[in-house]
This record gives structure tokens, sequence and C-alpha cells, in this order.
């Protein structure tokens, strides 16, 4: 019986390690942390890198970008309370026949029903943003997370006599594992974002020209851009911000179109 030699001795070493480094590279890349939602820009117009990435929120009908292939954006906002803003950008998108994606929380609609109505009949999406805006990270129960959505889709069809779309967006972005699984379980499409800015502060409001700093620069083809439509200053610039992203190419697209 011949013997094993070295060569073919290190030649099977390798292929043992090959295997074990693939293993261990497909359970990384399945593997989504507990974490709330970041981005890091690395060059300007170009899209950023999430902290999952898109294969791994794909197997949980998530996702944080669209096609970057493609000069189409995702305008989304985040409400979790009324403060005057909302009509004027509800007038905007209406004269620029842009449509939009509204996530709120239980309060909000409880304390604005005409403009939820005004959003879903001038053909924008409402969304999930939770019952209380917990940190949903820290309900790991399935009972306790599905009473989160359900009970804002049933107060969104007490309003609009709707069904509530089944788009999910984690309040402050703060999300784990479990969460995306049991979203998807419940029908639901977690949406993240790859453009924002720091623009929730009422204190502390930008003004046109840092707003249009921070986000021209990094706009990017297939972004989904996150604004807060409590922001006075997103009301007063989205219609020029609207005509210069009409300008440089880009349409807009549905969070329909972004699983589609």
């Amino acid at each position: 019986m011949m013997g094993i030699g070295k060569r073919d001795t290190a030649i099977f070493l390798a292929a043992i390690a090959l295997t074990v480094l693939g293993v261990v590279r497909v359970f990384y890349e399945s593997v989504v942390p507990t974490a709330a939602w970041g981005l890091s820009f690395r060059q300007e117009g170009t899209a950023p890198v999430g902290n999952a990435g898109t294969e791994q929120l794909r197997q949980y009908d998530a996702a944080y970008i669209g096609d970057t292939r493609e000069k189409v954006l995702y305008l989304t906002f985040d409400a979790g309370y009324e403060n005057g803003s909302t009509e004027k950008i509800l007038d905007t998108l209406k004269a620029h026949k842009v449509p939009a994606a509204f996530f709120l929380v239980g309060s909000y609609i409880e304390r604005n029903r005409d403009l939820v109505r005004r959003m879903v009949e001038d053909g924008h999406i409402v969304g999930n943003h939770t019952m209380h805006h917990y940190d949903m990270s820290k309900l790991s129960d399935k009972e306790t997370f599905s009473k989160e959505l359900t009970d804002l889709e049933a107060l969104f069809k007490e309003t609009t006599g709707k069904d509530l779309p089944k788009f999910y967006r984690p309040p402050q972005g703060i999300y784990s594992q479990e969460n995306l699984k049991m979203a998807k379980e419940l029908g639901y499409k977690t949406v993240f974002w790859s453009l924002a800015y720091v623009d929730w502060k009422n204190d502390q409001q930008p003004t046109k020209e840092q707003a249009f700093q921070k986000l021209l620069p990094r706009t990017h083809p297939g972004a989904v851009i996150l604004l807060h439509s409590t922001s006075q200053t997103n009301a007063e610039i989205l219609g020029d911000l609207l005509t210069h992203w009409e300008q440089e190419g880009y349409r807009f697209g549905t969070l329909d179109e972004l699983f589609g």
C-alpha cells in the first residue's frame, strides 16, 4: 500500500482549509447583526456601504438601496408627530408628481387622520413605523412584536378603510436578525435607507445650505432617501431638491418597484 506523500498531504490540508473558509464566509454573510442602521460613504455620488449587505438583507425581504445602475430615487419620510410641515410637503410632492412613502406611528395616525387620508388619496404609500415607536430589537417574542405592527394596521384601516401596505421601518433604525425574520413571517418588507441627514432636531434645524451640502453630494443611483416630515427645513427645500434631482436625470420610484 502506497503512503501519502508530502505534496499530497499539503494539497489535502489546503483543500480542507478552503472548505472551512468557505463555510465561515457563508455563515458570516448570512448573519445580520443587532444594531442601529448605519452607513459608510466612501466616495461622493456613489452608493454607501451599510452595516448589513444587500444579500444579507434580501434573505429577510429587507433592503436599503435599489439598483445602483439606474438613476432612480426612492423618497421616504418618517413621521413620529406633526408640527405643521407635512401639508406643505404633500403640496410639493403633488406639484412635482413625485410618489413617496410615509412611515407613521400610532399616535400620528390618531391625531392626524385627515393628513393620513390625504397621503393615501394623493397616491403615496403609508408604511408601518410601529404603534409605539419602541426599540423593536428588545421585543424577542413574536406575539409582542406582531402586536406592534398589527395594532397600527387596524388603526390605519379604521382611518382610511384600506389595508396598510406591508412595508416596515424599524424605529430609530434599530433591528435584529430575529426582528427581520419575524417581519418577513408577517408578510412585511423591511425598508432601511442609503441617504439621510440629521434633520429631526427641531431646535437645531439645518439651514438650506447645510441640508444641500449633506444631501446632494451623497445622492446616488438607487438611493432610498430618508427625510423627516417634522423638519421645517425639509418642507422649505423639498421643491428645490426635487427640481435638482430631476435636472440631474433622476426619476422617482415606489417601494413596490424597489422590491419588485
